[in-house]
């Protein structure tokens, strides 16, 4: 009788594996066509939705459209987040720039705006801080120090006499 020899195992025992996943990227298995581990998709490539609608131009003056564009914080979504390809990225970036130029967009969100310090805001170009509040007028002569109590208004010296009828010598 002709003895089964089993398997070659490479010294290990129990049932027989899947394929190895140490192979060339791409070569199946249950991870996926990028063998990675399995369940883990790459998402699905975004489409310039300029190319869809087969724009020769973005007009800066359809805010509508060119706002989506802009994150919360008022910065341009760059085109792995927006899905654009590289000449409409382009041609966006220079739209969303001339309506923030005609004040169309803002260049910054208002809540970036609220947290900055008044002189921050005025070197950005918003209104000037608020002057502080003047000291009440005081007369030159009426030196009062913060604290103290208040001195007794100054006398004025006294006049000089007024002179007698002048004696005549002479």
């Amino acid at each position: 009788m002709a003895q089964e020899t089993p398997p070659d195992t490479g010294g290990r025992s129990g049932p027989p594996r899947g394929p190895r996943r140490d192979g060339p990227p791409g070569a199946g298995g249950p991870g996926g066509r990028y063998g990675g581990p399995p369940g883990l998709r790459r998402p699905r490539r975004k489409v310039c939705t300029f190319c869809v609608d087969k724009a020769q131009r973005i007009d800066y003056k359809d805010v509508g459209r060119i706002r989506r564009y802009i994150s919360d914080r008022g910065k341009i979504d760059p085109r792995r987040k927006s899905g654009t390809c590289a000449k409409h990225q382009r041609m966006l970036t220079t739209a969303l720039k001339r309506a923030r130029l005609m004040a169309m967009l803002p260049y910054t969100a208002d809540h970036v705006r609220a947290m900055m310090s008044p002189q921050a805001r005025a070197m950005a170009g918003g209104p000037p801080p608020p002057k502080p509040e003047r000291p009440p007028y005081r007369p030159a002569g009426e030196f009062r120090p913060a604290g103290g109590p208040p001195r007794p208004a100054p006398t004025p010296p006294p006049a000089p006499a007024a002179p007698s009828e002048p004696t005549g010598s002479g």
